[in-house]
């Protein structure tokens, strides 16, 4: 149960019994569906954007920004297996870092989980239309698509305040068909259609501008939209403690598979040219090219894209509206978010509000000439801030926070010893990923015009409204309000049913608090 904290400042980390909360039902083929339906729908919709400006140099740019996407997912893994609630990134940095960057960190990923939701909505639409625009040409205009997006959200609204299993289900139908349609694609396409002097010669005699490279990696960002999917939905998995490590391990090596191998296998059969004029279906005009089954291949693979880019924007929705909702319990956002569907037990208002903004999004982006790149460009900036603070978060909760048992660890690990106190372990990968991420984030300010304005006014507005809900109802604003964290450690690994991680946990503050009391003896 989620610890609440009253007006005066007092952690109340016991909430009522008769309080709704959020049903657990996710197992652990649905944990990872949500992590795929979210991650794996990305090279869809990327491939052709990126290929627009990394050219040749295509997979060197997805390599590159998968790099920092393996770190970062560690991290997600280790903190959403230890600290098993909704709000993912928001959580972590509120119980590493104090009140005010938790909600920087959880607004940030609000602005890209509501531009997942519109530009994979509008990527939808695009594969949709490899089959309507035959017999409709106009609907491949950016209004007629926008349209088709608004229609896609509004069916995904309703979905998600039915609950968690309806929309979990669509999620995991989805990913099962999709992933053995990716494979089957690389496997034909690498066996008979796949050109490595084709793949050389556009390497080296395609590569882009410096400054068009460094735009394909921060673009490259998108392909890995999603990373903390899986953590959203952990006050929500069954058994997350051991679920969450299986699944974002997996996930991570999947997507990181697919995105290289799509990427080296469209610049090996068609080029970066005919990837970028078919921005809105790369991959099903990879798939039309291939031998044998091209024919049948490439409406087959529109038809699963669609489904599966469909999937990835109801993760949105779902991402947007479980931060939002974990930011209002802890009194970072006004409480009038923390509303929970009397019936269906989901948080509708935080569905409501945060679909709007993705449906205004989708409206403004339609009036622009290219509405994917527009989207894209606004993107880069919200993930990298909110990633950037979770990886700092990861490792201030190393030190403050010693005694949770941590069942998957990111790798390699520093220890050090402390006299009287418990040894920490320092994540040595984790620096090098926020070092990467602050790389990747100059590199978006330096080429997204649109992303750096945009981006900033975002986290200015959000900055906004948290002073005024904290100095509306008495709180501080620049301090952190006093909280029970060990008693919230306790109630969410009881809540999870955690029961061998609540005994180790509760002996490591027992040896804690014995080893205080005999170095206070010693001392007098």
């Amino acid at each position: 149960m989620i610890g609440l904290v009253n007006q005066a400042g007092t952690a109340q980390p016991n909430a009522p019994a008769e309080q709704p909360t959020l049903r657990r039902a996710v197992g652990v083929w649905g944990s990872y569906a949500w992590g795929y339906a979210d991650v794996g729908a990305d090279v869809y919709v990327a491939v052709g954007l990126v290929a627009a400006y990394a050219q040749g140099t295509l997979p060197l740019a997805f390599l590159a920004a998968g790099l920092v996407y393996v770190i970062v997912g560690f991290a997600y893994t280790e903190l959403a297996a230890a600290y098993p609630v909704a709000g993912g990134s928001q959580y972590y940095t509120l119980r590493g870092l104090g009140d005010i960057w938790g909600f920087l960190s959880g607004w940030a990923l609000l602005l890209d989980f509501t531009i997942d939701v519109s530009l994979f909505a509008i990527g939808t639409a695009g594969y949709l239309n490899f089959f309507l625009k035959a017999v409709f040409p106009w609907i491949i205009h950016p209004l007629a698509m926008g349209a088709e997006a608004l229609v896609l959200i509004a069916l995904l609204i309703y979905l998600n305040i039915r609950g968690i299993r309806e929309s979990s289900w669509l999620n995991e139908v989805f990913s099962a068909i999709h992933m053995g349609l990716e494979t089957i694609l690389l496997v034909v396409g690498f066996g008979l259609a796949f050109n490595p002097t084709m793949l050389h010669a556009q390497f080296v005699t395609q590569a882009p501008t410096l400054h068009n490279f460094l735009y394909g990696i921060s673009v490259a960002i998108v392909s890995y939209i999603g990373l903390e999917s899986i953590s959203q939905v952990a006050q929500e998995t069954v058994r997350p403690a051991t679920v969450i490590p299986r699944t974002s391990i997996t996930l991570i090596l999947t997507v990181l598979v697919f995105a290289l191998g799509f990427s080296m296998l469209g610049i090996g059969t068609i080029g970066w040219q005919q990837l970028a004029a078919h921005q809105s279906d790369a991959i099903a005009a990879v798939a039309a090219h291939l031998p044998l089954i091209g024919p049948i291949a490439a409406p087959f693979t529109a038809a699963l894209a669609a489904m599966l880019i469909y999937a990835s924007t109801n993760t949105g929705i779902m991402g947007s509206s479980r931060i939002a909702w974990s930011m209002s319990h802890f009194d970072l956002m006004p409480a009038w978010f923390r509303e929970i569907h009397p019936r269906y037990r989901t948080p509708v208002r935080t569905i409501l509000v945060f679909s709007a903004i993705s449906v205004l999004q989708v409206i403004i982006a339609s009036f622009t000439t290219n509405a994917m790149d527009t989207l894209a460009n606004l993107y880069a900036f919200g993930a990298l801030t909110g990633y950037i603070l979770v990886l700092i978060s990861l490792i201030r909760l190393r030190v403050t926070d010693p005694y949770t048992p941590r069942r998957w660890k990111a790798p390699l690990n520093l220890r050090l010893k402390r006299p009287h106190k418990h040894a920490i372990e320092l994540p040595l990968l984790v620096m090098f990923g926020i070092l990467g991420n602050f790389a990747i984030l100059a590199i978006v300010v330096a080429t997204h015009p649109l992303g750096r304005i945009a981006g900033p006014l975002w986290i200015l507005i959000g900055l906004g409204i948290y002073i005024w809900h904290r100095r509306r109802s008495g709180m501080p604003v620049w301090r952190s309000l006093p909280r029970e964290w060990e008693q919230e450690q306790i109630n969410v690994l009881t809540t999870a049913e955690e029961w061998d991680s609540l005994r180790e946990y509760r002996a490591a503050l027992a040896r804690r608090d014995a080893e205080r009391a005999h170095h206070v003896e010693d001392v007098s």
